[in-house]
């Protein structure tokens, strides 16, 4: 059996990180202050593939690849914790989101021709000038426990935005305040007691919640394509959201949700869905099946090992 490669990487986003995991790897996870060295945090089920590491011990370890996911990791934090020789292994730069400053004009920190940048949507790509840089793209991977399947029992929206209140126009905040005043919805995720919401609710029990509401509301103008958005449609929740960036390939008109650039449109929508709870789980039943062809866990883990693979194997 052929050994399994050794990444090093930092906790950045946990949702993604443990998804991560599920690919055929070790992980190592440096554990210490500051962010990002929270190690194997709390709420989450890891694997005997998860490890942390004291950030001290960091550079007496023997990795195969190292794999930043926030520029603070490839600035500072590898010539804090890494040796010399350690910083000479295969690099791959994990992108999340899109360019922050420009939406187009923005070049990327990780402009180096020896490493690998990937990006988690062909948007993100797009987006970003990449520079030298060679990259990649490896969509999303989500898991559901089994028990949570779309009942749409409550004749609501449900939106999951973490720390809604903080970040502005970008998430959403002034259209979720708008379209609350016309749909009942309700917010989960972290700090959003700001906003009258329900606060965070565990990683394990999240699609059981989610999965009682009629539809899935995302406001966000300029993101990525959030995890919570692909776990929505792995339940079975018909999306209604903004028709810009990557959720415009996975949301069609009519037929797994209802996207949109005019929000007045959109309330239309949903209230049409929460009037019509069969035309709601229709498009739920659709969005599920779309899902899991797309988001599948296992062809996620299996792109993350035929990439990873394939770069550590020409690298050397």
């Amino acid at each position: 059996m052929q050994k399994k490669l050794r990444l090093l990487t930092w906790h950045v986003h946990g949702n993604y990180l443990y998804y991560l995991t599920q690919a055929p790897f070790e992980f190592y996870l440096p554990k210490g202050e500051g962010e990002g060295y929270s190690g194997r945090a709390p709420g989450f089920a890891w694997g005997d593939n998860v490890h942390d590491v004291p950030a001290g011990r960091v550079r007496d370890l023997d990795f195969d690849v190292i794999l930043f996911q926030h520029r603070r990791n490839y600035e500072a934090d590898q010539y804090a914790i890494l040796s010399e020789a350690q910083r000479r292994l295969p690099k791959i730069y994990l992108e999340h989101d899109p360019p922050q400053a420009h939406p187009t004009n923005t070049r990327h920190w990780a402009d180096d021709p020896a490493m690998l940048v990937v990006h988690v949507t062909d948007f993100n790509r797009l987006m970003w000038d990449n520079g030298r840089t060679p990259t990649a793209v490896i969509d999303h991977g989500v898991m559901v426990p089994g028990n949570a399947a779309y009942t749409g029992e409550l004749p609501r929206g449900i939106v999951v935005v973490n720390n809604l209140h903080k970040r502005g126009r970008r998430l959403g905040l002034d259209i979720f305040e708008r379209v609350r005043g016309q749909v009942p919805l309700d917010l989960v995720g972290m700090g959003t007691e700001e906003l009258g919401g329900l606060g965070e609710i565990a990683h394990d029990d999240l699609p059981a919640w989610v999965a009682k509401y009629r539809f899935f509301f995302n406001p966000i103008r300029y993101t990525s394509l959030g995890l919570s958005v692909c776990e929505a449609m792995t339940i079975g929740l018909p999306i209604v959201g903004l028709a810009t960036t990557e959720l415009v390939t996975a949301v069609e008109n009519g037929r797994t949700g209802y996207i949109e650039t005019d929000v007045d449109k959109l309330v239309k929508r949903m209230r049409h869905l929460i009037d019509d709870p069969e035309h709601a789980r229709e498009l739920g039943q659709n969005a599920r099946r779309y899902a899991s062809q797309r988001f599948h866990i296992r062809r996620f883990a299996e792109d993350w090992r035929r990439v990873v693979g394939g770069f550590v194997e020409n690298a050397r």
